[in-house]
């Protein structure tokens, strides 16, 4: 194949740089930097790690058992609005919190691993001068961020509940990915505007929840949150949670296992995989729900939820 003259090959990318540039600029939902100002106004708390600051709220008696609540992957900590109320009216002592990248938390420059998400949730726990085991509940991806704490923590870690869990196993990055400014581009112009309307995929119902793509929309707004994502995508190709089930499953402590019947993101038949990983855990099945049971069937899965803890 005959190439380009150099001088020619100059003046293409000149000119794909001056189109896309002002494109670029354009379309970039991440017009705001991430400022002392911003976390002033913003609600909840504020802890600083040593990966930055983690936005959190911590309520529910000062004497209640604790429990800590782990996100999905990109959402922030307001996905728990029905379960933090409900298990706070119960009397439960409830964390909530947003991963960095995510939310409110800082965007840190740096490789987005598994490590570093068991370094925030361990150093927030210590931060808080919670030292006594608690009750671990993750959600989607918050399925795999409990199972690792547990297996590296287990003194710390009371029960599990897992909702719609997720957890890590080998996939193919495409070459496309490890170029970041590409990257960078292509996400900004043909993906990221979509990614808010797209979370409604996780309810069976979505017109219930018309506000739903504006809450998400918020984060988008600041600078870091495409990169975390992109680096969260390229450093976690090769981790494979198989063994870390199989111990954690290994343990005597209590298990509950909460599925939406109609999940199209973590499919129900993948529970049939971590019970037999986790034999002693309780399946509650919540029919007529999609990824985000305790919002759509909110009585089941929060009766079930504090049923499980009181026992």
């Amino acid at each position: 194949m005959r190439m380009l003259p150099w001088y020619a090959a100059a003046y293409a990318g000149l000119l794909f740089l001056t189109v896309a540039g002002p494109v670029y600029r354009t379309v970039d939902t991440e017009k705001l930097d991430w400022t002392p100002a911003v976390r002033a106004a913003a609600p909840g708390s504020f802890v600083s790690l040593s990966d930055g600051y983690t936005h959190y709220e911590l309520a529910g008696p000062s004497g209640g058992r604790t429990v800590v609540l782990a996100a999905g992957a990109t959402v922030p900590y307001y996905i728990w609005d029905p379960t933090f109320a409900a298990l706070t009216s119960a009397g439960f002592r409830v964390l909530r919190y947003d991963y960095f990248g995510r939310g409110y938390s800082d965007r840190p420059n740096i490789a987005y691993t598994q490590d570093v998400y068991i370094r925030q949730l361990t150093q927030l726990l210590d931060s808080l001068g919670i030292r006594e085991p608690v009750d671990l509940g993750g959600l989607s991806f918050g399925g795999s961020v409990i199972t690792t704490f547990a297996d590296r923590f287990p003194q710390r870690v009371r029960s599990l509940v897992y909702m719609d869990p997720g957890f890590r196993e080998p996939y193919d990055i495409p070459d496309v990915a490890r170029l970041k400014t590409a990257t960078d581009f292509i996400t900004a112009v043909f993906e990221e505007r979509a990614w808010a309307s797209e979370q409604l995929d996780d309810f069976l119902h979505p017109e219930r929840f018309p506000d739903w793509p504006a809450r998400y929309r918020v984060q988008l707004q600041y600078k870091g949150f495409r990169a975390a994502r992109l680096s969260e995508l390229i450093n976690n190709a090769k981790a494979n949670q198989s063994a870390e089930l199989i111990r954690v499953g290994r343990n005597s402590r209590p298990v509950l296992v909460i599925w939406g019947k109609q999940d199209t993101n973590v499919p129900f038949e993948n529970s049939e995989t971590l019970m037999k990983v986790m034999p002693r855990a309780r399946l509650v099945t919540v029919e007529a729900a999609g990824h985000l049971p305790h919002w759509e069937q909110p009585e089941i899965v929060h009766s079930a939820w504090i049923a499980f803890l009181r026992r």
